[in-house]
């Protein structure tokens, strides 16, 4: 008979699948399938956070160093950031709504005649050889007109990121990927993908995240709906706690391992966006507690602080933490849901451990611990 699964069961298997053994650069984004990235520096970027878990002797900035040799493309997922090159064929080429104007037509044609020539471009480049002039951006102000016009190319697929000039996307051609599959299997295949880096995650997680599928694949959005009920025909699933689970096939949330390694003596201090805190539905389940992303919050309205890291001891998300550097030092808030750290004698060292691996991913060397937070 095989056992009941508990919500221990989901978090041991959370954490000991999304936590895997520090392995390469390649290896770590292609088992993650997907890297979301985020511009913010606290203190290092999102994508940075990330990896350094999962890449053995990784530092901060390595993917960026490491971009233009990478079987890697950036690009909108389920969000904006990495994903491997067999994945990026999957989405392209896009044909948003609405059409291009012939005029925009034109001006994209004549774009791709000017990189095809010069190969690698920085924006600055597009705009002294077009003078598009200033168009309105999302934000409601302006921007140059070439960048925005570079960035809808890169969008559809017309354009790739070659890498990055102090912050700024270099574009070159996209070279023809055909891609012998169907859009059924297409969808399966990017909803599989999806499945593989949140797991275990509740039914209607997977919902929001099928949805928001539509960015990577708006010429299939009409197939979202299909590609859900495909995703609940053929992957295993439990209810658990009055929601219903899904996982990859072929993976059993119940096995003993998981328990074993998620519970080793070991601190994590994760980023917002990480695949095992960035479903808020799923961290309230396994953790009993809200986590929420304050950067865009205004300051008085701030609970846990601009940037707060959730910590993990063992498989609980027993706090947050707060990082900066000053003068070429690691500063460390930490903060506790019961308002104050575990009792554990081994979870001070683990965390000392774990901030002193912060500083080498960072490039420092001492580290100041300010008094815990307050919840």
């Amino acid at each position: 008979m095989a056992p009941v699964i508990t919500l221990a069961h989901l978090r041991a298997h959370a954490v000991a699948r999304t936590l895997f053994a520090p392995t390469t650069l390649p290896k770590a984004i292609a088992r993650l399938g997907f890297v979301q990235a985020d511009p913010i520096r606290a203190p290092a970027r999102a994508q940075d956070l990330t990896l350094r878990h999962r890449v053995a002797g990784y530092r901060a900035g390595d993917l960026a160093a490491r971009y233009p040799s990478l079987e890697i493309e950036e690009d909108f997922f389920v969000n904006y950031g990495f994903v491997p090159r067999e994945t990026h064929a999957l989405m392209h080429p896009r044909s948003p709504s609405p059409t291009w104007t012939t005029e925009r037509q034109a001006q994209a044609d004549d774009v791709l005649d000017f990189i095809r020539a010069h190969g690698v471009v920085h924006p600055r480049e597009v705009d002294a050889a077009f003078a598009h002039g200033k168009a309105r951006n999302w934000f409601g102000g302006s921007s140059n007109a070439s960048t925005q016009l570079l960035d809808a190319m890169h969008y559809r697929g017309l354009l790739r990121i070659a890498k990055r000039e102090s912050g700024v996307r270099l574009y070159a051609l996209r070279p023809e990927q055909p891609v012998e599959i169907s859009p059924t299997a297409a969808m399966d295949a990017l909803v599989d993908v999806v499945v593989a880096k949140y797991a275990p995650l509740p039914m209607a997680s997977l919902g929001q995240l099928v949805s928001q599928l539509k960015s990577a694949v708006p010429q299939w959005a009409h197939l979202r709906a299909a590609a859900l009920v495909s995703a609940r025909r053929r992957l295993p699933q439990a209810s658990v706690d009055g929601l219903t689970w899904v996982w990859p096939a072929g993976e059993d949330p119940t096995l003993r391992r998981h328990g074993l390694r998620a519970c080793r003596d070991r601190v994590h201090l994760l980023a917002p966006f990480d695949p095992l805190v960035w479903d808020r539905r799923r961290f309230e389940r396994l953790w009993g507690w809200a986590y929420r992303f304050e950067a865009y919050t205004p300051a008085p309205r701030r609970t846990r602080g601009y940037y707060a890291l959730p910590l993990l001891w063992r498989d609980q998300v027993v706090g947050w933490g707060n990082l900066a550097v000053n003068q070429g030092r690691l500063q460390a808030e930490i903060g506790y849901v019961v308002g104050e750290p575990p009792s554990d004698p081994m979870f001070a060292k683990a965390l000392d451990d774990e901030l002193g691996r912060i500083a080498e991913f960072l490039g420092l060397g001492a580290l100041d611990q300010r008094p815990p937070g307050r919840r």
